[in-house]
């Protein structure tokens, strides 16, 4: 048993340090004779056994956040998931999320798992992303972990975070022409709201199609139409369905009369989206 006398200032001290609770941190300087540095380390194994122990528990909660490098050529996006909504709206969780998303637009790692490697600062010192996150598990007491990672590279990319951290939508647009930036949240908060399938009719995956129609064929053999009919009126409903799930094809939410290949062509001539990342939490 130590003899040293652990004082409340010591306590304090290594709970600025640390974020963990009093009883723990008055432990930590006990077990470890005062020394701040081991009482830290015993702290992070503590919290690396809660970690441990949280593994099955449902972490649906988090926050998603999309950013753009500052050049603006790639962007993330990213899902930081705890257990509990109160926890998500903490501002030092959001701002871990943050540092995490800063670290991956910065390296832009291949996975979630290379992006545990990549080191980013904490309170006490510059620690992998993983092991931070052992100790954020540690400190809150909840589950938390990255469960979505996803990266953009364009001419101009553009991150747009929806709805309180709820949803993350990352752009790419074909060139950096002027009204780019304006544009590229506009076609974000069209990704956001109307969640295309696919950026033209083109990029609709096969299955997806086969589904489609062979959901329309069906309607409309159950609406009694002649067989010599269906084929017809299921691809005018597969068209249909590419004007609506289709991105550039989709009616432009702020103008109606236009769809996004159209606004976008306003902007400058030519001007496209080569490529999205939509992120909802817990989808």
């Amino acid at each position: 048993m130590s003899t040293v006398q652990i004082s409340a200032a010591d306590v304090n001290r290594l709970r600025q340090q640390t974020g963990a609770g009093m009883m723990d941190c008055k432990k930590a300087l006990t077990e470890t004779n005062g020394d701040f540095e081991a009482a830290i380390d015993y702290l992070r194994k503590k919290g690396a056994k809660v970690a441990a122990s949280r593994q099955d528990r449902e972490s649906n909660e988090g926050v998603v956040i999309a950013r753009a490098s500052a050049d603006g050529k790639k962007g993330v996006v990213i899902e930081l998931n705890c257990e509990t909504d109160f926890v998500a709206k903490n501002a030092e969780f959001i701002a871990f999320a943050n540092a995490i998303a800063n670290a991956a637009v910065e390296k832009t790692p291949a996975s979630i798992d290379e992006l545990y490697k990549l080191e980013i600062d904490t309170e006490t010192s510059r620690i992998s992303i993983g092991e931070a996150i052992t100790d954020k598990t540690g400190k809150i007491g909840e589950k938390i972990g990255v469960s979505k990672y996803e990266v953009v590279e364009g001419e101009k990319v553009i991150g747009y975070i929806h709805g309180n951290f709820r949803l993350g939508v990352l752009v790419a647009l074909s060139a950096n022409a002027e009204g780019a930036e304006e544009a590229g949240k506009d076609v974000a908060m069209q990704i956001a709201a109307m969640n295309p399938v696919a950026i033209d009719k083109d990029d609709v995956d096969a299955t997806t199609i086969e589904r489609e129609l062979a959901i329309a064929k069906e309607q409309i053999r159950a609406e009694g139409k002649p067989e010599e009919m269906v084929e017809k009126i299921a691809t005018g409903k597969l068209n249909k369905f590419y004007k609506d799930s289709t991105l550039l094809n989709q009616e432009f939410v702020k103008d109606p009369s236009k769809n996004i290949s159209q606004f976008l062509a306003t902007v400058e001539k030519g001007l496209t989206v080569t490529a999205f990342k939509r992120v909802a939490l817990g989808a």
